[in-house]
């Protein structure tokens, strides 16, 4: 699976640059101090073949020249010691803070990132595939902090060496540095080739990297499913393949590095030795010592390094850029679904009457059929609604209009008389308690599990929203009751189990208004009866909708829901609805028949 990302308006660039530099600010410091220090390294560099030059040509003599002595030659060595250790503190310095600002730059865009991600809507949540979000949220953020470091400590490394390095060559034989002319340009144009090839090539490893990524979590996560279905060697292959879509796809990619290493290292040596031939005729006609011939190539040496230190960064930068743009598609997502112009955002639910006026609603508008059309009806405070209907009718998508998951095209839905466009999207959802039809159980402990109710409850709160869910029983039987550690998606407990703990998590929140989405389907009929009992008492005052395929489980309602296509058919109690609504009688005599059968 990849992205399918739809972001909402175009982002300038400066806007970006603006966005980037806000997560630069706090660490400046450190984004100013690493780069000064390799100053020192760099500095150390560029002195120390100049001198060594000297030593060599004055010092010791060369050409039958008598040198200066040990005194000259001592007198240099210390100077290089010096230099020597103010590199390597410089150096240390330098690797130190440029390290401690990528690591803190791309730590806070990590939790930015994810911030973002918890603000998004469904529908936002729907553009993004889940493989592709964790790459995002993980290798392509780890992209990013390697090439913050590594340009830190190369932005002024690489540079410094090459326009030091030139002007020392110049200072000590103009006639040789004129190669150099000859081959930074040539060595210029391939750098600028290879980056032109290799960011394609970056950006589609990542996608691939994505998919790999989904296609390991939907295995792991569902590996039981696999393995009852004896479909391991399917997925195997599949797995294989997007194993080897991402071989592919990254030999393709480092193909360019591959090639820049032995292109870089051929030019340097075809310059040394063209500067050797030149160089050597000079020193023979007593024009130049042997000691600059060797600071020479050293320089030459050095530039030529420094270029490929550029080469080897712009790479890299190339795949780091594919990183970037991926993570500028979460964070410049428009998110469709804000409080923004709510006109009261601090209001609360109190009351849990819901009235839904001719809303009319679809998941993508470019679509031209409706998922649901002209739906219409009110839930008054403390009744207990009823919605069937046969697979795919609208069911789900009617409730989660409710606490705004997905926002309506056209007419309202009203909570308390307010539309919940103009309630703060926190104070609505925390009036709302929602069991979807996927129960999702995280790793920890079964309180910690049910503390997302209520995080302040206390131990008899728990207790007692767990014996209206019929959850108490088995948790009490269990060795380390409450505190037993769940696995992850509560995979350690059965269908029912989950779902009874996933409704006494929804009962703790105290909600005014519980929405049940198929919540009982892995219950047996006498626990769900005892469970629709407690709602009768534990929950007196809450608006209850509860959405299911048993007949059983809403035949009790205050008002039954019949859906049909995206549309209201039926409307009124069960009663009312075996006498005159065709499709509800269709649900309730083949369920009636399939009860026959079994018994």
């Amino acid at each position: 699976m990849l992205c399918r990302v739809k972001p909402g308006r175009a982002v300038k660039g400066s806007d970006r640059v603006k966005k980037y530099l806000g997560f630069i600010k706090p660490y400046i410091l450190y984004f100013i101090l690493g780069p000064l220090l390799m100053l020192t390294e760099v500095a150390g560099e560029i002195v120390l073949p100049r001198l060594m030059g000297e030593m060599v040509d004055n010092g010791i003599g060369t050409g039958g020249a008598q040198g200066l002595g040990a005194g000259y030659i001592a007198g240099h060595a210390l100077m290089m010691f010096g230099f020597i250790i103010i590199m390597i503190t410089g150096g240390i310095g330098g690797h130190y803070f440029s390290i401690k600002a990528a690591v803190n730059f791309s730590s806070d865009l990590r939790k930015a990132v994810f911030d973002k991600v918890q603000t998004f809507s469904f529908k936002n949540i729907d553009d993004f595939s889940t493989g592709s979000l964790v790459t995002r949220l993980t290798n392509d953020i780890t992209q990013i902090m390697n090439i913050t470091r590594m340009a830190l400590i190369m932005a002024v490394r690489a540079p410094g060496m090459l326009i030091g390095g030139v002007i020392m060559a110049c200072s000590i034989n103009p006639r040789l540095a004129m190669i150099l002319l000859v081959m930074i340009p040539l060595l210029g144009i391939a750098i600028f080739g290879l980056l032109r090839t290799s960011l394609p090539r970056f950006t589609l490893m990542q996608e691939k990297l994505d998919g790999l990524n989904a296609r390991t979590q939907e295995n792991i996560t569902n590996v039981r499913v696999i393995k009852s279905f004896v479909r391991d060697k399917l997925e195997i292959k599949r797995f294989n393949e997007a194993s080897c879509e991402l071989r592919d796809a990254t030999f393709s990619a480092m193909k360019i590095v591959v090639c820049t290493m032995p292109v870089m290292t051929l030019a340097m040596n075809i310059a040394t030795l063209v500067t050797l031939w030149r160089g050597g005729n000079i020193v023979i006609a007593g024009d130049m010592g042997v000691g600059s011939l060797s600071a020479i190539i050293q320089y030459i040496t050095q530039i030529l390094g420094s270029l490929m230190m550029v080469s080897m960064m712009i790479i890299s930068s190339s795949r780091a850029v594919a990183s970037l743009k991926r993570i500028s598609e979460v964070l410049d997502t428009e998110v469709d679904l804000t409080d923004e112009n709510a006109k009261y955002k601090d209001r609360h639910v109190t009351e849990g009457r819901i009235e839904f006026r001719n809303v009319y609603f679809k998941y993508y508008e470019n679509r031209d059929d409706y998922v649901l059309s002209d739906i219409s009806f009110t839930a008054e405070p403390g009744q207990v609604i009823g919605i069937v209907g046969v697979t795919g009718s609208g069911k789900s998508s009617l409730v989660q209009l409710i606490p705004r998951l997905y926002d309506v095209l056209k007419g309202e839905v009203l909570v308390d008389g307010i539309n919940v466009k103009d309630y703060g999207i926190k104070n609505l959802r925390e009036g709302v308690s929602m069991v979807l039809q996927k129960n999702v159980l995280f790793s920890g402990t079964i309180e910690e599990n049910l503390r997302w109710g209520d995080e302040n409850a206390s131990m008899e709160e728990i207790r007692s929203a767990a014996e209206a869910a019929q959850a108490d029983g088995f948790v009490s039987s269990f060795i380390n009751g409450y505190e037993m550690e769940l696995g992850q998606g509560g995979v350690n407990v059965s269908g029912g189990q989950k779902q009874r703990l996933c409704i006494a998590r929804a009962l703790l929140k105290k909600p005014r208004i519980l929405i049940l989405d198929d919540s009982t389907s892995a219950v047996d009929t006498a626990t769900e009866a005892r469970i629709r009992s407690a709602f009768r008492t534990a929950l007196k005052d809450t608006t209850k909708i509860i959405i299911a395929q048993r007949i059983s489980s809403v035949i009790d309602a205050d008002k039954i829901l019949v859906m049909n296509d995206g549309r209201i058919v039926g409307e009124g109690t069960h009663s009312e609805l075996i006498k005159s609504n065709k499709e509800y009688q269709e649900i309730y005599y083949s369920q009636a028949d399939k009860e026959k059968e079994v018994s």
